[in-house]
C-alpha cells in the first residue's frame, strides 16, 4: 500500500512466494459470436491463435531511504512471454490497486502494459485486459498478489536484488477471423497457426508507424535482466530432470517392495517348517 495507508497490511496477509506458473495453463476466451454486427472476414473454423503472456511485478527496497510508508519500489506489468509487443493484441490494461492509493483504478492504454509505485504493503492486484476489436469483444480478468518481501523474510533485504514473482499464461482465440489472422500473421508475440491448404488469406495490414511497434517491444527494458524465462527449451529439461527422479523413486520403491515380499515368504517358509 502506500503512504496514505493508515493500517499496515504487511504481516497480516503474506502468502508464500509460489513461483511461475506451470507453462501448460491455458485461457481459452469465447468464440466470436454469430450474431455481432461487427463486420470483418469470415471466421476461421478448427484455427486458433494463441498469445503467451506473462503477468507480475518486480519490486525493490528502499533500504536507507526506506520509512514506515514507503519501504519499496514497484512495478507490475503485461508482457509477452519474450518480451514482444502486446499492442497488436491488448488494446489497454487495466490495474485495480489498493483503495489506499489515490485514483486506484489505473488505465493503461498502450504498451507497454506496466505501472510503477511506492509503498510497503502487499495486496491483490486485479487486472483486466480489454482487446482489439477484431481480436475478442469480451476482456480477461486476471489476479496478482503484489510481493513486496523475500519468501526467507528473516534474511537480510538488498536494494540490489529484487524481489520478482511472474505468472505465464497463454491467450487462446478460437475461430479467429481472416482479418485478425491477416493482420497479426507475422508479428513474433503470437503463436499462429497453419492453415489448411488452399485458405488464402488477405494482405498484411502495414504498421502505420513502426515506432509504435518498437515502444511495447520490452526486449531492452531496464528491469527485463530480471525477468524469468519461460522457454521451451527449459521446461522440457525441467519435464525431463522430473520425469528421472519420478522414475527413480519408482525403481527404489520396486525394491523395498520385493524385499518385503522375500522377507514374508521367509516367515511362511519357517511357519510351514515347524
Amino acid at each position: 500500500m502506500n503512504n496514505s495507508s493508515s493500517s499496515k497490511s504487511h504481516g497480516l496477509d503474506q502468502p508464500e512466494l509460489s513461483g511461475p506458473t506451470p507453462k501448460s495453463l491455458r485461457t481459452k476466451m469465447g468464440k466470436p459470436e454469430d450474431s455481432e454486427k461487427k463486420i470483418f472476414h469470415k471466421k476461421l473454423k478448427d484455427v486458433e491463435i494463441s498469445v503467451p503472456i506473462v503477468y507480475g511485478n518486480i519490486s525493490f527496497w528502499l533500504g536507507k531511504k526506506a520509512n514506515e510508508y514507503q519501504s519499496h519500489k514497484w512495478t507490475v506489468y503485461v508482457r509477452g512471454a519474450t518480451n514482444e509487443d502486446l499492442g497488436v493484441v491488448i488494446k489497454r490494461a487495466v490495474f485495480q490497486l489498493h483503495s489506499s492509493f489515490n485514483n486506484p483504478t489505473r488505465v493503461i492504454e498502450s504498451p507497454p502494459f506496466e505501472l510503477s509505485e511506492c509503498g510497503w504493503g502487499e495486496f491483490e492486484i486485479a487486472i483486466t485486459l480489454f482487446f482489439h476489436s477484431d481480436v475478442c469483444d469480451k476482456p480477461l480478468n486476471l489476479f496478482h498478489h503484489l510481493k513486496l518481501y523475500p519468501e526467507d523474510e528473516s534474511g537480510p533485504m538488498s536494494t540490489k536484488k529484487p524481489v520478482v514473482v511472474e505468472s505465464y499464461d497463454e491467450i487462446v482465440f478460437p475461430e479467429p477471423s481472416e482479418a485478425f489472422l491477416a493482420r497479426v500473421q507475422n508479428q513474433p508475440a503470437l503463436i499462429v497457426p497453419r492453415l489448411p491448404a488452399g485458405s488464402v488469406l488477405p494482405p498484411p495490414v502495414p504498421v502505420e508507424d513502426p515506432s509504435k511497434r518498437k515502444r511495447g517491444d520490452t526486449k531492452d527494458h531496464p528491469m527485463s535482466q530480471w525477468f524469468m524465462n519461460f522457454s521451451e527449451a527449459d521446461e522440457l529439461l525441467q519435464l525431463a530432470a522430473a520425469r528421472q527422479q519420478v522414475q527413480a523413486h519408482i525403481a527404489k520403491f520396486r525394491r523395498e517392495i520385493s524385499l518385503l515380499d522375500g522377507q514374508q515368504q521367509q516367515q511362511v517358509n519357517s511357519v510351514s517348517d515347524q
